[in-house]
């Protein structure tokens, strides 16, 4: 009888995902999803909104958030990305706090640690990257963390091999509450598509050129139109950098960076829309443009959202 009544439980609820940049949150995300909604990048700060991926089975829905990292704000769009981290961690049923098991605890990790200290939600401790450590490393890993917070769990995974994630998952399960299904079966994020394309081909502008731009460009789909009688879509998109030397480095030698900037987004553009896409980019400075709340804005970094 008891198992009959467990299996018509449906639980549902709102899992935050936390920790420095680059220890795998969108590489986590996109392994549960099982497609690519949140660009991965090595360079800090490339996720700033609330990037929704939603996990539904038979018995349960996750919607997974991965929040922009939390860190000490450099500037007003610091400013922004820190409030909605920190408004995130009240908001949800549980957080899980990532961390990289290469690279040991630090400044970031003490940082994030104090903003639990007024957060009554389950925390979980995910320790990933295992599969870069050798296993009997791991025990001084958790131990360390252990004296630092009274963590619900503590859990190593490898987002990116998959090791101990389905045993997570199983995990964040047991803490959620009784609630319905929030989004269709099909549905894997609440993000227009024209915010996931604009991700898209900032993750490739930032691949191709590490080594001469920071994180300081943006990316506006100015228009996204499906041609019925071509069967193609038609994106027309801008990159705002903030300055003139950057513009020089996006478009490279004759044009030939924004091609393949262009080339590889398209391939991911078209998989996520299920149809040929014909893309064009235009590149545009705005000076300064993390500083300017309006400009902010017009991105669509909105504070009353959160």
């Amino acid at each position: 009888m008891n198992n009959m009544a467990d299996k018509q439980t449906h639980k549902s609820g709102f899992i935050s995902i936390i920790g420095r940049p680059n220890v795998g949150k969108s590489t986590f995300l996109n392994r549960v999803i099982g497609q690519k909604i949140a660009i991965m990048s090595d360079k800090p700060q490339t996720t700033r909104n609330k990037v929704q991926g939603v996990l539904t089975t038979n018995d349960a829905q996750l919607i997974f958030i991965d929040t922009p990292g939390i860190h000490k704000p450099k500037h007003k769009l610091g400013d922004f990305m820190m409030k909605v981290a920190q408004n995130t961690l009240k908001e949800v049923d549980i957080v899980l706090f990532m961390v990289n098991a290469v690279e040991g605890y630090g400044r970031g990790e003490e940082f994030i640690i104090e903003k639990f200290k007024s957060v009554k939600t389950p925390i979980f401790l995910v320790i990933n990257k295992i599969d870069q450590i050798p296993p009997d490393e791991l025990f001084s890993i958790i131990e360390s963390y252990k004296e630092k917070h009274d963590f619900a769990e503590i859990i190593p995974i490898s987002a990116l091999e998959g090791n101990n994630v389905e045993r997570l998952l199983e995990q964040i399960k047991k803490y959620l509450p009784e609630g319905p299904q929030y989004y269709p079966a099909d549905q894997v994020t609440d993000h227009p598509e024209r915010f996931i394309v604009s991700e898209l081909i900032r993750e490739k502008a930032l691949h191709l050129t590490r080594e001469e731009i920071p994180h300081s460009l943006a990316v506006v789909i100015e228009k996204m139109e499906r041609l019925e009688e071509k069967d193609v879509v038609h994106v027309m998109a801008t990159v705002i950098v903030e300055r003139d030397s950057q513009k020089g480095i996006i478009i490279g030698k004759q044009g030939s960076m924004l091609k393949e900037i262009g080339k590889r987004a398209r391939v991911d553009i078209e998989n996520l829309l299920g149809s040929k896409v014909f893309l064009e980019l235009w590149v545009k400075v705005q000076k300064d443009w993390r500083n300017k709340m309006s400009q902010l804005r017009d991105f669509g970094f909105r504070e009353d959202e959160y």
